[in-house]
């Protein structure tokens, strides 16, 4: 592919919108900005001779980012995405990368976090992208977790604080940060995404 990266945002929030436009084009990537979902379907064309990406909000008026997130899956399979959620979203970003977001990014986050996690989905996209998680190796890591690792596991997943975890197992918050720094290592992951990989690996394995 030639051409700068395209990244196409949709927020409702416009001082959101021109300040990522800003921030993308200070790195050398265009952006796109648009109001709602409608504007964007009004308006969006795939460009095959460079790299896009886009950044979608879960909670926008009219047409919500998930219905929009259905649509072009179906209509541009091949276009990354990643949504935006508050913390209080995690089941949305669970389903939202069942569907087949690429990312999901919890609020608040900071511009060098939001664009590196961009990069990230660029250079795996160019990639081709890496391969799903398969059920068997998701299988394979979480065997490997005790009882209890297993469960912060699946608080974790569900977007449970590390705080309301310690509440809900009677157990204390340093605790819980010991085994998330365990189940971290023992599933090699870097980030919450690939936890709700894992997690949606499984749960996509054949009864």
């Amino acid at each position: 592919m030639t051409g700068a990266p395209l990244v196409h945002v949709v927020d409702d929030d416009l001082e959101i919108r021109e300040s990522l436009q800003l921030l993308l084009r200070s790195v050398a990537i265009d952006a796109m900005t648009y109001a709602s979902a409608d504007e964007l379907l009004a308006n969006f064309t795939e460009d095959t001779e460079r790299s896009a990406v886009l950044l979608l909000d879960v909670r926008m008026p009219g047409m919500s980012g998930m219905a929009l997130l259905e649509r072009l899956r179906a209509e541009h399979p091949l276009l990354p995405i990643i949504m935006i959620t508050g913390h209080g979203d995690i089941d949305m970003a669970v389903r939202a990368m069942k569907l087949g977001a690429m990312d999901f990014i919890t609020k608040p986050f900071s511009t060098q976090v939001l664009l590196d996690r961009i990069q990230e989905v660029l250079r795996r996209n160019s990639e081709l992208a890496t391969p799903a998680v398969s059920a068997e190796d998701a299988a394979s890591c979480l065997a490997s977790l005790t009882v209890r690792e297993r469960e912060v596991f699946d608080r974790i997943v569900s977007g449970d604080s590390n705080k309301a975890i310690a509440l809900d197992l009677d157990i204390s918050i340093r605790t819980v940060e010991s085994h998330r720094s365990s189940v971290m290592e023992k599933t090699r992951a870097k980030t919450l995404v690939d936890l709700v990989l894992l997690s949606v690996a499984m749960k996509s394995a054949p009864d």
